[in-house]
């Protein structure tokens, strides 16, 4: 992933840094944690890693496609906590399976990619909706209703997936160190 300058962390003291670099700028320096392994999965968590990003969707979904050649999958995921949206990228053997993004942005539906998954689709029937939609098909109001619902899915799509760091508890298996790094010069957004 090209990070360097890996230290050592505690999840606290790497939240607070990455939050930080999020919110003022970092002055050029733009860091991410990388996990232990928890629960089979390592988690990178910074702002480098949103995949609906204007400036980095392109490379955040080149990265999980490399990723998951080499590691069998790899997911990048956008939770804004403060109702900002939230947005997924999957993929698998080297390929995209998916690709959603719901910000509030009007250009978000041009990063859509995929089917979607089986949770996408489980949702969209829980509110009536239906499974295997055309959003230029799709009335306005089923349109405001589901965009409403995907505002704060990625939490719950990492978790149907893999795991998801809103779930980790003591209880979660975890394996090694976890470091904050930096990101490549140049990618720091």
């Amino acid at each position: 992933m090209g990070l360097t300058d890996a230290v050592p962390v505690s999840f606290s003291g790497a939240e607070e840094a990455v939050d930080e670099d999020s919110h003022n700028g970092a002055g050029g320096l733009g860091r991410v944690y990388v996990s232990p392994e928890l629960d089979g999965w390592t988690l990178v968590i910074g702002r480098w890693c949103d995949p609906c990003s204007r400036e980095r969707s392109d490379a955040v979904l080149r990265m999980c496609e490399e990723l998951s050649a080499h590691y069998g999958k790899a997911q990048a995921y956008y939770y804004g906590a403060q109702g900002d949206g939230s947005a997924w990228l999957v993929a698998e053997r080297g390929a995209v399976v998916r690709r959603y993004c719901e910000t509030g942005a009007g250009e978000d539906h041009y990063l859509t990619l995929g089917e979607p998954l089986p949770y996408e689709r489980s949702r969209r029937e829980a509110l009536g909706l239906a499974t295997n939609w055309d959003a230029a098909t799709e009335t306005e109001e089923d349109e405001e209703a589901w965009a409403l619902e995907t505002m704060d899915m990625a939490p719950e799509i990492a978790a149907d997936l893999g795991t998801s760091s809103r779930d980790l508890t003591a209880r979660t298996p975890l394996s090694g160190t976890g470091v904050l790094a930096r990101t490549p010069p140049g990618e720091t957004r």
